[in-house]
């Protein structure tokens, strides 16, 4: 926990320090307020006292009141901008860190976690400094303080007292050995009831289809059940906290004015007023020794689940990626080339490598195709080229130089990346097409259009009232699954990259689109190297070079004609979707 708060800024420093003497100074100020109301009491044992004399202490009560009031205030306005401030700077870091994640780091924590650390587990630590630096400096001053005032008084008072602070110390500890445990597990099962929600919303549609809203209820009600089982326990057990409290707090005054009233009977009467005011006096500060006490709780309450909070944010911020960028882009020899020399691929924590000795050469202009059957290794292969993962072994080179030499923007400005699930943000079509930093943005309105055109996406677009300024909802839910596969396509080619990626992306299209787009991709972008992944083999027969993958191995490679005659997984593939005379004329 102590690593995050490092994390403080000087100017948040400075200003938690202003707020720490504001609370010293506040305290001082209501321990100040019994000792005039010892001074009333006494004047008012005088038998010629008037109103007049009772003004002096009591507007020194009432200023000092108004004066602690007005520092709490500042004090509370202080923690609260602090708090803000941090959790601010706190959430922006978070957010910088996973963006630089590779895909491994994204995994390895899965998305709802990240959800959680970044909202749920950023609160908890923004609680704790808007409630903590009040309560963790005045509970301990107040007490300590009020202790100070009280010793030189009776014993028999002191003992009271103690016997009080005993209790409530036994009762702290009891509660707490229950919840402490309990609350470290209320994070991950929030980050599992994240999940299963966010599973929920995104697969509604199959749900409904399968008739399996029931399923998903029970497994949602069984996480939500088990969340609020946890935390009923422990809010039941911490609702024990206060009736103690205030049994104690009753208790000590009553003891107060019980061994006050042997004491006060047992003195001689000149005695017994100046013991009446001390017995006043005592009540007051043991109040607020008590009050100090109880305030100290609140930070055992709170402590535990903002440490479980710290750890798992601070656990976002020091892992870092696993892929490492120079920061200068090496000379490039070639333009659009392309060059697999010997790769093989195994996921972390895998037995056996996805892909395995995989080499091929692509010069600029010409168009590569995937093909083979459902986990081959397709996409993996592919995922590689941006850098999503490294190789195990082996090496990708791109205009003559390997992939791992390229700064990050610069390998994304080479390679344009259509991958299987078109992905839109909300906003507008425009801000979809020229989305994100190239050395191409922003893109003029007519290069847009360009893009939509050879993405076959011009005539959807056309028909919208607002065209280009046409509403995006968000994950593009407002647009057909081909529509979406069009509008990814044109955010790709309007970054006019050297090398473009298409995963999958023509699934969704119709066979007449399909072929349009192929026809003018080869046309308006004859400069760039087209790497397609497709099930289709229209969709890639007239590729230059088709490689055939088979349990993450190339088994064939050639053009279409030349696997057609010499390849048996390839003719499988072929002729299961296009009879014999389509597959001859290549259409």
């Amino acid at each position: 926990m102590l690593k995050i708060f490092k994390r403080l800024t000087a100017k948040q420093v400075a200003t938690m320090i202003t707020a720490i003497i504001l609370i010293i100074a506040s305290v001082w100020i209501e321990l100040q307020v019994p000792g005039y109301m010892s001074e009333i009491t006494q004047r008012l044992q005088n038998p010629g006292v008037a109103v007049s004399d009772l003004y002096h202490p009591g507007s020194k009560m009432v200023g000092l009141s108004i004066i602690g009031l007005v520092l709490s205030l500042i004090v509370v306005f202080l923690s609260a901008r602090v708090a803000a401030s941090f959790a601010s700077g706190l959430r922006r870091d978070v957010f910088d860190s996973v963006m630089d994640y590779s895909t491994k780091e994204l995994q390895d924590f899965s998305i709802p976690s990240l959800l959680t650390r970044t909202t749920n587990d950023i609160v908890q630590i923004q609680v704790f400094l808007a409630m903590g630096l009040q309560i963790i400096v005045r509970g301990p001053m107040m007490a300590i303080l009020a202790v100070g005032k009280i010793s030189t008084k009776n014993v028999e008072w002191m003992w009271v007292t103690f016997t009080a602070v005993g209790l409530m110390l036994t009762t702290i500890i009891i509660l707490l050995s229950i919840v402490l445990p309990r609350q470290k597990l209320v994070q991950s099962l929030t980050d599992r009831l994240n999940r299963i929600m966010r599973e929920t919303l995104s697969g509604m549609r199959v749900i409904r289809a399968y008739n399996a809203e029931d399923y998903q209820t029970e497994k949602f009600s069984d996480a939500n059940q088990e969340l609020t089982g946890l935390n009923l326990v422990i809010y039941r057990t911490m609702s024990f906290m206060n009736p103690l409290m205030m049994l104690v707090s009753n208790g000590l005054t009553l003891g107060v004015y019980w061994v006050g009233a042997y004491l006060i009977a047992a003195a001689a009467f000149q005695e017994k007023i100046v013991l009446f005011s001390d017995m006043i006096v005592f009540s007051s500060y043991a109040m607020q020794v008590v009050i100090g006490f109880m305030m100290m709780t609140m930070i055992f309450i709170i402590t535990p689940r903002t440490m479980v909070s710290a750890k798992r944010v601070g656990e976002v911020l020091d892992t870092k990626s696993s892929l490492i960028f120079p920061e200068k882009a090496p000379q490039e020899k070639d333009k659009g080339s392309l060059v697999f020399q010997d790769v093989s691929f195994t996921y972390p924590g895998a037995s056996k490598p996805v892909l395995k000795d995989i080499s091929f050469e692509a010069k600029a202009g010409q168009t590569l195709a995937f093909i083979g059957s459902t986990g081959s290794g397709k996409s993996t292969l592919i995922n590689l080229i941006p850098r999503l993962f490294d190789t195990t072994e082996g090496e990708i080179l791109i205009n003559g130089n390997s992939i791992k030499d390229y700064p990050r923007e610069r390998l994304n400005e080479i390679i344009g990346y259509v991958p299987q699930r078109s992905v839109l943000f909300s906003g507008s079509i425009e801000s979809n097409i020229d989305f994100g930093d190239s050395s191409q943005s922003p893109l003029s309105e007519a290069e847009i259009w360009e893009a939509i055109d050879i993405a076959q996406a011009k005539d959807f677009v056309t028909e919208k009232e607002e065209q280009l300024q046409s509403y995006v909802a968000q994950d593009g839910t407002n647009f057909s699954g081909g529509q979406k596969q069009r509008l990814a396509i044109a955010r790709a080619i309007g970054r006019k990259p050297q090398i473009l990626i298409f995963d999958d992306s023509f699934s969704a299209l119709d066979y007449q689109t399909d072929r349009k787009l192929r026809h003018i991709l080869a046309e308006k972008t004859k400069e760039m190297t087209k790497v397609i992944v497709g099930q289709r083999i229209s969709t890639i027969m007239d590729a230059d070079l088709i490689m055939v993958i088979e349990k993450g191995r190339i088994v064939g490679k050639g053009t279409h004609q030349e696997l057609l005659t010499s390849n048996k997984i390839y003719q499988e593939i072929a002729y299961s979707q296009l009879n014999k005379e389509e597959l001859d004329n290549g259409k």
